[in-house]
C-alpha cells in the first residue's frame, strides 16, 4: 500500500510583502493559501502544490523565487512584474459590467 506524506510550505514573507504592495497599488484584497509538497512513500515520485493567491476570484499559482505567476490553472501564466497591470485590468473590466 501506498503512503502519501503531505507537508505544508509556507509563503515567504518577501514574497507576501510584494503582494500587499502590489494589491494595495491596484486597490484589492488578497487572500493566501500555502503550497504543499505531496510525496509518495518509498519512491522519488513528488509533488509541489503551489501556493494559491485570490484576488478577484481569480486563482493566481505562484512558487517562491519565480518570476511566473500562473493565472486560473497552468494555461496562462504571466510575469510577476505584470502582476499589477493584470489585476488593474481585471478591475477595469469588472467595473464596465456593472456601469
Amino acid at each position: 500500500m501506498l503512503k502519501v506524506k503531505t507537508k505544508e510550505l509556507e509563503i515567504s514573507k518577501e514574497l507576501i510583502r510584494k503582494i500587499d504592495m502590489i494589491c494595495k497599488f491596484a486597490h484589492v484584497k488578497p487572500k493566501y493559501q500555502n503550497g504543499n509538497i505531496i510525496c509518495i512513500d518509498k519512491t522519488n515520485i513528488a509533488y509541489v502544490k503551489p501556493h494559491i493567491i485570490t484576488i478577484l476570484e481569480t486563482d493566481f499559482l505562484i512558487f517562491d523565487k519565480s518570476n511566473d505567476i500562473f493565472v486560473n490553472g497552468y494555461q496562462e501564466r504571466i510575469k510577476f512584474k505584470d502582476l499589477e497591470s493584470y489585476l488593474k485590468d481585471i478591475v477595469k473590466r469588472k467595473n464596465s459590467k456593472t456601469s
